[in-house]
């Protein structure tokens, strides 16, 4: 099948003044094209040694059960075809539910939680599915204009099976309703591209008396691409 890249509406803008530091780091001369076979025909082929007892459990890291409320999030990583990416890492990091990263540039006044780092891993399997297991994260100001919060999301780094694959996004939860005031999800002009970074509320995906469920889908390239999110 014929490749379809994102429409201009359908990726960040480089440069968006309402995100200040796009001004700062976003490219102002024009991109380079790369020869297609040099990125769709190489890629990074991880090997589950990487993989460690609990990356994809990211509740599972301290004495006890980190604070909030724990979810589950699983879904598909597909192709411009709408096949399978196999075998195919995928890492997740977040802040907790208080709004606080492990970080130590995050300053925030919000507590550190000692049982959640907020980091995992885990690859997909032969028909693209991955789920892990974490704690909703919080909302959390973030300095770039006066009053600004992020909505709850949690960053994704997908590697696909070549490079033209390699994707980092944000997922995000239903009916945020800080959607309207935040630059870094309006950055994306088109409106449905923006959906495609929302998850859903899933009561299959939901384990009964332990955690809700939210599916969240990932296209890898095309059209109908899952945008990139940073």
């Amino acid at each position: 099948m014929r490749f379809h890249p994102l429409g201009l509406g359908e990726r960040p803008n480089d440069i968006h003044p309402p995100y200040k530091s796009t001004g700062l780091r976003g490219p102002r001369e024009p991109r380079i094209l790369v020869r297609h076979e040099l990125v769709a025909t190489r890629g990074v082929d991880a090997p589950r040694a990487i993989l460690r007892a609990n990356d994809s459990d990211l509740t599972a890291h301290g004495s006890s059960q980190p604070q909030g409320q724990a979810i589950t999030v699983a879904g598909r990583v597909l192709d411009e075809d709408g096949s399978p990416v196999r075998d195919s890492l995928v890492e997740v990091w977040q802040c907790n539910a208080a709004g606080r990263y492990a970080h130590s540039k995050d300053n925030h006044e919000a507590p550190l939680d000692p049982n959640f780092l907020g980091h995992g891993k885990f690859m997909t399997d032969h028909d693209g599915r991955y789920r892990f297991k974490t704690i909703k994260p919080g909302a959390y100001p973030w300095g770039n204009h006066e009053n600004a919060w992020r909505p709850a999301h949690i960053h994704f780094s997908l590697f696909g099976n070549v490079y033209a694959q390699r994707l980092v996004t944000q997922m995000y939860f239903p009916d945020d309703p800080l959607f309207p005031f935040d630059p870094i999800f309006n950055g994306i002009p088109d409106g449905a591209a923006r959906e495609r970074l929302i998850s859903r509320f899933s009561l299959d995906e939901t384990v009964s008396g332990t955690s809700l469920g939210f599916v969240f889908d990932i296209v890898l390239r095309g059209r109908g691409a899952t945008p990139m999110g940073v």
